[in-house]
């Protein structure tokens, strides 16, 4: 997984190149669905963010919007990867769709399933 930011224009790259980087990515307990995304570059809480999206086997690159709901900092303890948490925008819920699908087995695996 790669990112490069544009300072320009506040336009982040993301590639996601596999589904198990797809899945240490994705948030799904974010209400709208959400996204890590490792960078160095300084952001703060509520930010709009804009990115271009690159998902393992997509042939066009998916434009995204979200916000920041989380900062890991460059010097996080614990040898923690910098980074932005972002929520997605409702507007991204085909997305969110694709990525779920993409990720189906591995969300599937950790949930409790009632038996009874």
């Amino acid at each position: 997984m790669s990112v490069v930011p544009r300072m320009s224009h506040g336009i982040l790259s993301l590639a996601i190149e596999t589904k198990e980087d797809l899945y240490k990515s994705y948030m799904p307990y974010v209400k709208n669905g959400g996204l890590f995304i490792p960078t160095t570059r300084t952001y703060q809480l509520g930010e709009e963010v804009f990115m271009l999206l690159s998902l393992i086997e997509e042939d066009d690159k998916i434009p995204v919007t979200g916000k920041v709901i989380w900062v890991t900092p460059r010097a996080a303890q614990g040898g923690r990867i910098p980074g932005i948490g972002i929520q997605l925008s409702q507007d991204d819920a085909t997305l969110v769709s694709k990525i779920e699908t993409y990720v189906a087995a591995q969300l599937n695996s950790g949930r409790r399933t009632n038996t009874m």
